[in-house]
């Protein structure tokens, strides 16, 4: 009798449905997606995390909703991908609005960081060359604002420049802004505002702001120029307005500041009597110069500038290099200022002692005197000193702006530069020429 067929196997019939596998694409574009990521969040915290998230979500949910295809992150629909979209926008807006504010000097590198309480150091006034800072509590922005500087001021200021050590510059090796003075701007002082908004605060009229701290308009009667400057707020319009360092921050590093600890640095990069709200094309003309290579256009303003830098220099323990030395005495002798005398010390005058009582010798055989010794033979005329070293040539910013016509210096290219080479600007203003 013939057996009835037998019906396939169970697996021949319905095969078990297999988990389909991610294609390579997918876990390509997905590590080098995690690694921006983690790029992101390790230069610039939170705010780079929603940047570059946001950045990834952009590009991702737009390929796939003009396509239609599922891209590499598998997005399953257009709707789901305009989803997607809309999403990264958010991110990237929300990222924008937390990036630190960029504006001011030596902010080359600038980034979000952590505050740190620190107090700002006050050298004692002494000669020495590396003296040791005493901590004090750092002067709050209403309490330096940028006046006048009075005759009896300027002799202040030189007596106090009296006390610096002067020396020569030490050289430029391992300055670095950001690594060596902290990123900018921190909250030194812990109110919730970040340095430079306190500083825009202090010295703008006519203020609005964003919140409690974020300064958005003012008007700046800019020390530096003379001139008002309307500030707003904006990528294309914050640097019209920038916050200086009096005593440039790479200047303090070769005049001391390399001596002083991480703490005292940041304290000296944001210590609102070392900065000054001011004209931004200026203040970018100036760059690292000291007095003697840089002084504001604005001849009223030059003695409370000078006077400021020697406050600062004092505070910290920076010493002064010669030309800058001279240049600070002459603008502040200009200014009403006397320079400091020697203190006379009184000499006692002589008193007179008792007469002593006359005894009369008794006389003595007198034996011939020995015969004269020879005279010694005369000592060599002594070699004449050594002619002193020439001063140092000023170092200048070739296009700078200068305050002495005819006067002469060298730049960085080795190239020599004369003050008004070419004659005065269209506004009156003299610059190193070649």
């Amino acid at each position: 009798m013939p057996h009835p067929a037998h019906p396939a196997s169970a697996e021949r019939q319905s095969p078990s449905p297999r988990k389909p596998k991610l294609p390579r694409s997918t876990w390509i574009v997905g590590a080098l997606a995690l690694v921006l990521l983690i790029i992101g969040v390790s230069t610039t915290g939170m705010q780079g995390l929603l940047m570059m998230g946001g950045l990834l979500a952009l590009i991702t949910g737009a390929y796939a909703l003009v396509t239609g295809r599922a891209s590499w992150a598998r997005l399953p629909s257009r709707k789901f991908a305009a989803a997607v979209l809309a999403a990264s926008l958010v991110s990237i807006v929300i990222g924008t609005s937390l990036a630190p504010d960029t504006g001011g000097s030596d902010s080359s590198a600038l980034g979000a960081s952590v505050a740190h309480p620190t107090p700002t150091p006050v050298a004692s006034p002494t000669r020495t060359a590396t003296p040791t800072p005493t901590a004090t509590p750092i002067a709050t922005p209403s309490d330096t604002p940028a006046s006048a500087v009075s005759a009896a001021d300027s002799s202040t200021a030189l007596a106090q420049l009296a006390t610096l050590p002067v020396k020569g510059k030490a050289p430029k090796t391992g300055y670095d802004r950001t690594g060596m003075f902290g990123s900018a701007w921190l909250d030194v002082d812990r109110n919730g505002c970040d340095t430079r908004n306190d500083i825009l605060a202090r010295d703008l009229t006519e203020i609005a702001k964003s919140g409690s701290c974020r300064v958005l308009t003012g008007t700046l009667a800019d020390p530096y120029t003379g001139t008002q400057i309307a500030f707003v707020r904006g990528n294309a319009t914050s640097t019209k307005v920038q916050i200086d360092h009096v005593v440039a921050l790479q200047n303090a590093w070769i005049t001391g500041a390399q001596q002083l600890t991480q703490d005292a640095r940041e304290a000296l990069a944001n210590d609102p009597r070392n900065l000054l709200a001011v004209d931004g094309p200026t203040n970018s003309a100036k760059g690292a110069g000291d007095a003697a290579t840089w002084l504001p256009p604005e001849k009223s303003f030059r003695c409370t500038y000078v006077a400021r830098q020697i406050e600062v220099k004092a505070a910290y323990g920076l010493w002064i290099a010669p030309a800058e030395h001279d240049a600070m005495e002459r603008v502040l002798g200009a200014c009403g200022g006397a320079a400091v005398a020697p203190v006379p010390v009184a000499v006692p005058e002589p008193v007179a002692a008792d007469p002593a009582p006359v005894v009369v010798p008794v006389p003595v055989p007198v034996e011939p005197a020995p015969a004269p010794a020879p005279e010694p033979a005369p000592a060599p005329a002594p070699e004449p000193a050594p002619a002193p070293a020439p001063a140092p040539a000023v170092n200048v910013h070739p296009g700078g702006f200068c305050s002495n016509p005819g006067e002469t210096g060298v730049a960085d290219n080795g190239r020599t530069y004369t003050c008004g080479g070419k004659g005065a600007d269209a506004n009156g203003k003299f610059h190193w020429n070649a």
